[in-house]
């Protein structure tokens, strides 16, 4: 066989249409298989042509053959208008000949035929290639075709749901109540009948020409889809860890020669940091919230053994004490409802690194319990697991003010604290170091310029008064949100009090004595001191021109800078 052959059936009456038999039986582009003669005389037939092919003394049995293509009809118009339709519903061509060139014509035929059958191929190819679940009857319900995927999905093989009635064996499914409703039916939760298995369901009718001619159905199983949920939820931790670890890089530039401040108290704070960073004992960074917790854990970290290993972040305070467990120690595979897949938890993410509780106070009491237990054994068990996992990591905790009292009220575990708290760092408020005033808004005022775009020269010297007069409640943290807030509504080059007001006024001013309102004069010089040096800058240009913003001589401020120590 040549080529594509199409399958022709011949209907005749007459002697002319036995002439086109045998015109037909010698093109190779045809192979005859059913010749209807109305007159029902056969005798022109050979003994082999009888055995060759379907014969027949009417139209309807030869219209029925399997794998018609096309119709030659030779007789004076012998259809019915049923047997018309149903030959167009069967893709048969009719052709009535002997008109002129009909075998052209049928030769055109083939090549539409031929294109046809290219596109179904590839259309078949790409339903077999789909992973989802492909289910395809007619309009009357029968099924007409399944996909490789349905046979996996349900366990039905292809042989023993080809050509049942959807009705029968599946009546209350998507396809069935499509075909009923005669509209799509979306997200339609059911068992595959002649299966055990749930799926969730999409399915339409195929409308032809304005006629629904059958339906298709698209599902896969509930348990592919909680899958699928949990890879997203496995997923979105994944992301928060790198978020975290992107947190983490962004501030793993600080170590303890950026810390910013020459105050005593806060110098000392810096050189015990500094000290602790050499050994693994745990560290409890305690202090108002925006003092800088966050920064000395990341300088501790960099300065610390463990430096070129990961330092990963628990706040305990973002998250809800429902999850504060499984975000920390992890949970095996199938623990928890809709966890598929094994978790590591923070802990096990700062394996031979650093791990940085922030608030541990916010922790519950049993969580307390069981971070005590891992810091005394040095090992863990994931939730659900038995197996207990070894812990490497050096701990670092970060606490407000408050968990002494909590510990002395029962709120917060005593022997944990005793045991986070081997090295307690208290950073002091910024209230406590106002000396270093000036040289953190300068500091401040370098960033932010670079940040909003903005070329802000400096802070007056009635705003850094009210700004020394102010009880930073927030500390570091409220200093930053004020100056910034400041700096985008400031359109000169300094920024005035006015522009200040609105962030520390006289309602966040300390509450003190009257005699301790007004700050030294001594102090005050101290700051603008230090104000211009930082502005400025230390070199003998830099100190010229302070001392000339000052107005005061190069030979005063020396003198004044050796009156407070070269600050």
């Amino acid at each position: 066989m040549r080529g594509l052959l199409l399958n022709t059936a011949l209907v005749i009456d007459d002697k002319r249409g036995i002439e086109i038999f045998r015109v037909l039986q010698q093109c190779p582009e045809l192979a005859v298989v059913g010749v209807a003669d109305l007159a029902a005389d056969f005798s022109w037939l050979t003994e082999a042509e009888r055995k060759s092919f379907f014969i027949a003394g009417d139209v309807d049995k030869v219209i029925l053959l399997p794998g018609l293509n096309v119709v030659v009809n030779t007789a004076a118009d012998p259809f019915t208008d049923g047997q018309r339709q149903q030959m167009l519903n069967g893709g048969i061509e009719l052709v009535n000949a002997p008109p002129h060139g009909f075998t052209a014509a049928l030769l055109r035929f083939k090549e539409q035929l031929l294109e046809s059958r290219r596109l179904k191929g590839e259309f078949w190819a790409v339903l077999s290639s789909v992973q989802d679940a492909i289910e395809v009857v007619d309009s009357g319900g029968v099924v007409k075709y399944v996909n490789p995927a349905f046979t996996r999905v349900t366990g039905i093989p292809e042989n023993k749901r080809v050509h049942r009635n959807i009705f029968e064996v599946s009546p209350q499914g998507a396809l069935a109540q499509s075909l009923i409703q005669q509209k799509p039916v979306t997200g339609y939760r059911t068992r595959v009948g002649g299966s055990d298995v749930e799926v969730i369901s999409n399915a339409s009718p195929i409308i032809v020409d304005g006629e629904i001619t059958g339906a298709v159905v698209v599902f896969q199983p509930v348990s592919d889809i909680l899958k699928l949920m949990d890879q997203l939820k496995h997923s979105n931790t994944i992301i928060e860890n790198l978020y975290a670890q992107i947190d983490q890089i962004a501030g793993s530039h600080w170590n303890f020669d950026d810390m910013v401040g020459k105050s005593k108290i806060f110098r000392a704070t810096v050189e015990l940091a500094r000290k602790a960073a050499r050994s693994d004992a745990p560290i409890l960074l305690s202090g108002e919230n925006g003092t800088g917790k966050n920064a000395f854990a990341h300088a501790i970290h960099n300065c610390s053994s463990r430096k070129r290993r990961p330092m990963i972040l628990f706040d305990c305070s973002t998250l809800p004490e429902s999850l504060q467990e499984l975000a920390l120690f992890g949970c095996e595979k199938g623990a928890l409802p809709g966890v598929l897949h094994t978790r590591l938890g923070r802990v096990e993410l700062a394996n031979e690194g650093t791990l940085f509780i922030k608030e541990v106070n916010s922790l519950k009491a049993y969580l307390q319990e069981k971070l005590l237990l891992m810091l005394q054994e040095r090992q863990f068990k994931r939730i659900g697991g038995d197996e207990p996992i070894p812990v490497d990591a050096r701990f670092i905790v970060s606490a407000n003010g408050a968990i002494k009292t909590e510990v002395l009220k029962g709120y917060f575990s005593e022997k944990l604290y005793r045991h986070l708290s081997l090295v307690e760092i208290a950073l002091p408020p910024l209230r406590k170091r106002l000396e270093d005033l000036p040289v953190l808004v300068q500091e401040m005022l370098t960033r932010l310029n670079r940040k909003l775009n903005k070329r802000i020269a400096e802070v007056s010297p009635r705003a850094l008064q009210e700004m020394a007069e102010y009880d930073w409640p927030g500390n570091l943290s409220e200093l930053k949100n004020a100056m910034e807030r400041s700096l985008a509504v400031a359109d000169g080059s300094v920024i005035e009090y006015h522009h200040l007001a609105p962030y520390i006024g006289k309602n966040g001013a300390r509450q003190s004595p009257q005699f301790e309102e007004i700050m030294p004069l001594d102090k005050i010089e101290q700051m603008m001191l230090k104000l211009a040096l930082a502005r400025y800058g230390e070199s003998l240009e830099g100190k010229k021109k302070a001392a000339q913003a000052l107005n005061i001589s190069l030979a005063t401020l020396y003198n004044k800078l050796k009156k407070y120590n070269d600050l």
